[in-house]
């Protein structure tokens, strides 16, 4: 092989200098670099897919493999115009497990040194590094909006996807975890459902009236990312929460005890117990109370208030609780309201209204108080999981009060009200009463004749979010 030693190579004539002839390959030796040349605007591909983090280099191409977990690409440190790198979504999977692109100390489409996360499966991009104003662009999309605001990215409870929105589904404590947000304040800001925990009706001792259905939980929701009017509760905060970087603990309130077959105060129910997510508090539902001879408030009547109130004995001296306590805006609930004399209980409040006031018989009781509902697009696909169905169609209802029970043998067994409140129970009939709906916030029924009250139902809470 002959060797030539020289430090320049020029034409002998013209502007033109060629190397090889076709059908050669022109190499550089191993640890030699070259300089003048530039790019092509392309990259060399590395078969070999990333499986874990790693840093990026400029004239290479990627393929990330996120099946087994989420993977970081840090882009390359003090950038040259000109750097660029590729990647693709090997396997398919960025929905599953994100890809994060790190920009390491530059700016992504001039937006700042924010991280951008990939979560649509089969994504592929090419970047280029412009200069200190814009940084690193896109430039394999026109469309392309990979600036450094990033929509939020979240883990914690049940995640469920509608259009451009996800809902994480809490049914039982948890966290809430931000682990990426947007450069624009407005992607951060999230519409939330939080039902508390019902409370629990009140027990009959034998040979006696109808008790108080408990009350429903505080029922508190936001609506400031679209969802239609029509379909949203009236009860929905025009703002939403805004989040940060951090977690959030999740208490997702668990329903009040139902009441034994007993006089006041061993008969009273439990109020339900609080939710709560962020700055958002919703109060559990009022305990259903179990007759306090004369209408004294023997078993701590402060018991029976809360996000709706629980019901008593439906006599004039009986008290009733009250709801919205403590008082919010919009309200939480309804309070228990007694309707015309009756040897029944009365039902307890629910979010969308108090309990009816009237009573089929003098023996009867009075049912629960309506709950109210969200849009099922809130929830997605998987809205018929959650919550009732109920007068407004494509919505999903919660925390209802439970119905007061009858006395026996003569009254008439009332349905709690819609929104998973239970019903009302009668012990000669013999009919009993029933709980509310877990992860509804129904206030439990009332017993009658010798019958126990039910317990309420457990909350609920809903984050949603615009990912994409």
């Amino acid at each position: 092989m002959s060797k030539i030693e020289v430090n320049q190579i020029s034409s002998q004539c013209g502007s033109t200098l060629t190397i090889g002839q076709s059908g050669d390959t022109i190499q550089l030796a191993a640890g030699a670099t070259q300089s003048g040349f530039g790019r092509t605007g392309t990259v060399d591909w590395d078969t070999t897919a990333k499986t874990a983090s790693f840093t990026a280099v400029s004239g290479t191409g990627y393929f990330v493999n996120t099946t087994s977990a989420a993977i970081t690409l840090t882009l390359p440190a003090s950038p040259s115009a000109g750097d660029i790198i590729s990647f693709k979504d090997y396997a398919y999977t960025f929905a599953t497990n994100n890809l994060t692109v790190a920009p390491n100390g530059s700016n992504i489409g001039g937006a700042g040194d924010s991280n951008v996360v990939y979560d649509i499966s089969g994504t592929s991009k090419t970047f280029i590094y412009v200069d200190g104003t814009q940084g690193w662009l896109v430039t394999n999309e026109s469309t392309d909006v990979s600036t450094g605001e990033a929509f939020i990215v979240a883990t914690g409870g049940t995640i469920v996807c509608c259009g451009d929105y996800r809902t994480h589904i809490f049914t039982g404590p948890g966290t809430f975890c931000v682990s990426q947000i947007a450069g624009c304040s407005a992607n951060n800001e999230v519409d939330y459902v939080v039902v508390a925990g019902g409370g629990g009706g009140a027990g009959a001792n034998p040979g006696s009236g109808g008790r108080g259905g408990g009350g429903a939980g505080g029922f508190r929701m936001s609506n400031s990312l679209s969802l239609p009017a029509p379909l949203t509760s009236p009860l929905a905060n025009t703002c939403g929460v805004t989040v940060t970087a951090t977690s959030y603990p999740i208490t997702v309130g668990g329903g009040g005890g139902g009441g034994p077959a007993a006089c006041s105060p061993t008969g009273d129910g439990t109020k339900g117990s609080d939710s709560i997510f962020s700055t958002v508090t919703s109060t559990g539902g009022g305990r259903g109370n179990a007759y306090p001879h004369p209408g004294t408030c023997t078993g701590g009547c402060a018991q029976q208030n809360g996000g709706s109130g629980g019901g008593g004995y439906n006599q004039p001296d009986e008290i009733q609780g009250s709801g919205n306590t403590p008082p919010v805006s919009p309200p939480q609930g309804n309070p228990a309201v007694r309707s015309s004399p009756s040897s029944g209980g009365v039902g307890g409040g629910g979010a969308g209204a108090s309990n009816p006031t009237s009573v089929p018989n003098p023996n009867s009781g009075t049912g629960g108080g309506a709950g109210s509902y969200i849009d099922a697009n809130f929830i997605g696909p998987t809205a018929p999981s959650y919550g009732e169905t109920g007068p407004v169609g494509s919505t999903r209802y919660f925390a209802g009060g439970g119905a007061g029970g009858s006395y026996q043998p003569c009254g008439t067994q009332l349905s709690g009200g819609v929104g998973g409140g239970g019903d009302g129970g009668n012990g000669n009939a013999p009919f009993p009463s029933t709980a509310g709906t877990t992860n509804t916030g129904g206030g439990g029924g009332g017993g009658g004749g010798g019958a126990a009250g039910s317990s309420g139902g457990s909350g609920i809470i809903m984050i949603r979010y615009k990912y994409q």
